[in-house]
């Protein structure tokens, strides 16, 4: 059973979701440039493999021809790499969370083997480190992690998309009671084609909804035809079927009718490794529009020397080094859950468990953020190609197809939007995170004259505006509560608002991580002068007052009315003041860093 996080983790720990009502030092954060020697050699280890296996073989594998994702899986398990997140005792190597997200963002250029490879490492293999028996884990984590065995996970269905529990396949327990009969059908499966193992969701007596380990000889699975897909083109995606497949009992996985535990909390980490992937892909997307840029020459100059072009590339990286800032916060911040939980006795699975369920919130915005960086960065990247982006002869377009699945898979974004507001405020029902004192303490700001003290220090402005975005996101979010508690609304049949307040949430975490990244990197030896990291801040942060503006505006007028409005709507004024910023100059000192450097160099 897992533990209750709560009860085992020292008070200065932050708690999934409480970035919100808490502020962080940039001592409290991890960042890449604190990566150390050992940690690089590995993210060079990676790079080296995609340089000289994944690029010379990409039109075999965008075919899929001679088994070669089955064969580079194999390769990478050669090199360790499919067990670095799995216990000594089974193959693995128990490496650090931070390590193991280094790996994850070295890994986004590799196209659509990225598919291939997380879901084997992620949802094909956590399921059974987590909710597996020892018995199951000593039959299957160690060809999983020497890459003898390849894992697949089925969850989707035709007529179970986001509604998962909704499946249909199901599991009749045999007269004898040694094993399940499965019957049923799956879609949208990564590695069907070459996967040895299969963590399949069955409903039990109809409505027990059950995880199975099934192996691929089972008889009575068969497997349909490759999808032709719009990108990934790569990976096997294919139907798996099930008529009459006689499962041992002894392979049902965790207990009868939990299977949703399975399923949403390996998403969690799911979800994180995504959003990591993502913006590695996005990193190296920019370095291709950086260099074509600089070699592309209309009207007798680099198309890099024009303002529109500038705009493109500093904007691509100033969004990708936000991501890159969240994604090692959050890395770092469920490694210190993991410590924290060992600490207090938790063994080595709970920890890991509880630590990627108690920051399912960030983890969700990670995977939202991630992907939507991810589709502008390709997308602009074509842009800058011109009528080449459009050709199939360089990798701008493949990377704009390959990027729009993560927009959809492991959740898709309106899912996950919609799961940080509801998440955050179950915390708050189950007394997890106290939200109703500060959202109180809003609204008794509201109500006073406003402060006109002058913000201080290099980075008082920031400051100060961030802690402006969370009594927004209390404001907003507290009266939606307050006005659903009341039975003025229901938050489930409001789905606009709730998109609303995930955004504003999304655009807080990243300005704060970003913010104490950069904080941290003043007087340390670094890429680019300060002033280069401070222009990418000042612009963030003046994009991000807009949107937060304009979402919360739009909440608000959709349910309060009257006086409540107008107050409220006051309120959003005074929290939105950030200086002006000029944008073009700040995009510019960015764009002249990346220019100079030829490729991504955050």
């Amino acid at each position: 059973m897992t533990q209750n996080p709560e009860t085992l983790v020292k008070e200065d720990v932050l708690n999934g979701g409480e970035f919100i009502i808490r502020d962080s030092k940039p001592e409290d954060i991890f960042i890449p440039e604190e990566l150390n020697e050992e940690q690089l050699m590995i993210k060079d280890m990676v790079a080296e493999f995609i340089r000289n296996r994944i690029v010379p073989n990409i039109e075999k594998i965008e075919k899929q021809e001679d088994n070669i994702a089955q064969m580079l899986l194999k390769e990478v398990a050669e090199l360790g790499l499919l067990g670095t997140h799995m216990p000594e005792e089974y193959g693995g190597m128990n490496m650090h969370t931070n390590t193991n997200t280094l790996i994850c963002d070295a890994f986004g250029p590799a196209g659509s083997f990225n598919t291939t490879y997380a879901a084997h490492t992620g949802i094909g293999m956590l399921p059974i480190l987590y909710y597996g028996t020892d018995e199951q884990k000593q039959k299957y984590l160690p060809g999983l992690i020497s890459g003898e065995l390849a894992a697949s996970y089925c969850l989707t269905e035709p007529s179970s998309g986001s509604d998962a529990l909704a499946a249909k396949t199901r599991a009749i327990l045999t007269e004898d009671g040694n094993h399940y009969v499965l019957n049923g059908q799956k879609m949208w499966i990564s590695n069907a084609g070459f996967a040895d193992v299969f963590i399949v969701f069955a409903q039990i007596d109809g409505d027990k909804f059950t995880g199975f380990i099934v192996d691929k000889e089972t008889e009575g699975l068969t497997l349909g035809a490759e999808e032709k897909k719009l990108g990934i083109k790569g990976s096997s995606t294919r139907q798996v079927f099930f008529e009459n497949a006689k499962v041992p009992a002894q392979n049902v996985l965790g207990d009868i009718g939990k299977g949703h535990l399975i399923a949403f909390n390996v998403l969690n980490v799911g979800r994180f490794k995504l959003g990591v992937l993502a913006n590695g892909g996005a990193k190296n997307s920019i370095t291709t529009a950086i260099k074509y840029a600089n070699e592309r020459v209309q009207f007798k100059q680099p198309i890099s020397n024009f303002g529109a072009i500038k705009y493109k590339l500093a904007e691509q990286a100033i969004r990708c080094f936000a991501m890159d800032s969240a994604s090692y916060r959050v890395s770092n911040l469920i490694q210190n859950r993991i410590s924290a939980l060992k600490e207090n006795g938790a063994s080595y699975v709970d920890g890991k468990l509880a630590a990627a369920e108690e920051y399912s919130i960030e983890c969700s915005i990670l995977k939202v953020a991630g992907s939507d960086i991810l589709d502008y960065v390709v997308d602009e990247t074509v842009q800058i190609h011109g009528g080449m982006g459009f050709s199939e002869e360089g990798t701008a377009a493949r990377s704009y197809r390959d990027a729009r699945i993560t927009r959809i898979y492991e959740g898709t974004n309106e899912i996950n939007r919609m799961l940080m507001v509801s998440m955050l405020l179950k915390k708050a029902m189950k007394g997890h995170l106290d939200i109703t004192g500060p959202a109180w303490a809003v609204q008794k700001e509201l109500a006073s004259m406003p402060s006109f003290e002058q913000a201080e220090g290099t980075y008082g402005e920031e400051e100060k505006a961030l802690k402006d975005f969370k009594k927004i996101i209390l404001m907003v979010a507290g009266a939606a509560a307050k006005m659903q508690m009341e039975g003025q609304l229901n938050l489930k049949e409001e789905q606009e608002i709730l998109m609303n307040v995930a955004d504003i949430m999304v655009d807080t975490f990243l300005a704060e991580s970003m913010l104490l990244r950069i904080q941290k990197l003043e007087g340390r030896d670094k890429k680019n002068d300060q002033e280069v990291y401070n222009a990418m801040l000042k612009t963030f942060f003046f994009d991000a007052t807009a949107r937060i503006h304009k979402n919360a505006t739009d909440a608000l007028v959709s349910f309060a009315e009257g006086d409540l409005l107008k107050v409220m709507l006051m309120g959003l004024k005074r929290y939105t003041k950030y200086p002006p910023v000029n944008v073009k100059a700040t995009r510019r000192k960015v764009a002249a860093a990346l220019i100079e450097a030829n490729e991504y160099c955050f």
